[in-house]
């Protein structure tokens, strides 16, 4: 079976770290399904694409922290009639504050959008992936799924779960030929840290993420890396 006869399904693919996914593994051949919010950021993302590999994006606009719109991806992805090959669960956002300040109604968002979709999504596209006996699950998790830091609030409660959720599947899926692999990142140079009076220097590159899942997944069936950890050279931010 040839690349483009296998889909990766990346979900948040038109900015920082899913956006650099697409690319990468749009560039090695493969048909990839991706979602976002903004239709207009998806356009933008297809058009980019369009002028010799258009054949091998296919998007939908769909807010994931809703539960109904990760169904009708779930269906979007098995009308490509392709097997998901790769499924990255990428979605995510942050609001920085404190678990007694913050504003009502924040843990509930990001554990919609950070855990939720992914769980729904992961029990939709999964028991194919299971049935073929073969694929790969990245769970795009965080340093803060590691270690709590100040202003991290729900944001961190949500990823600590999320690591939780890769961790489980990997206990479950490691005898059926399915692999699991938690990415923990650092500070990544995307639009979540706009405004931060930072050099770029002090960040990651979205696409060093990139190139490190996909290389994790370039490994025979018979090795997997459980974890990945990455942190900017000078360290946490």
């Amino acid at each position: 079976m040839n690349n483009s006869e296998k889909l990766v399904v990346i979900t948040g693919g038109t900015k920082g770290i899913g956006k650099a996914l697409v690319l990468k593994f749009i560039a090695q051949g493969f048909s990839v399904a991706t979602c976002a919010r903004n239709e207009d950021d998806l356009i933008a993302l297809k058009d980019r694409i369009k002028e010799s590999n258009d054949v091998l994006i296919h998007t939908y606009p769909a807010d994931l922290s809703q539960a109904e719109r990760v169904v009708d991806f779930i269906e979007f992805v098995r009308l490509i009639g392709k097997p998901v090959e790769v499924l990255i669960n990428n979605t995510g956002v942050f609001f920085p504050g404190e678990v007694l300040k913050e504003r009502e109604g924040m843990l509930e968002n990001m554990m919609n959008t950070n855990l939720y979709s992914a769980y729904h999504l992961t029990r939709g596209i999964g028991p194919a992936m299971l049935k073929s006996k073969r694929g790969h699950i990245f769970n795009i998790c965080s340093v803060a799924s590691l270690k709590a830091y100040p202003n991290g609030g729900s944001y961190s409660i949500s990823k600590f779960a999320m690591y939780g959720f890769s961790q489980a599947l990997r206990e479950e899926l490691k005898g059926e030929g399915v692999r699991v692999t938690s990415v923990l990142a650092g500070a990544v140079l995307t639009p979540s840290w706009e405004g931060v009076d930072l050099p770029e220097e002090r960040f990651m590159k979205p696409e060093d993420i990139a190139e490190t899942i996909f290389n994790t997944y370039q490994l025979s069936e018979r090795t997997v890396i459980e974890e990945i950890i990455l942190r900017p050279q000078l360290g946490d931010i």
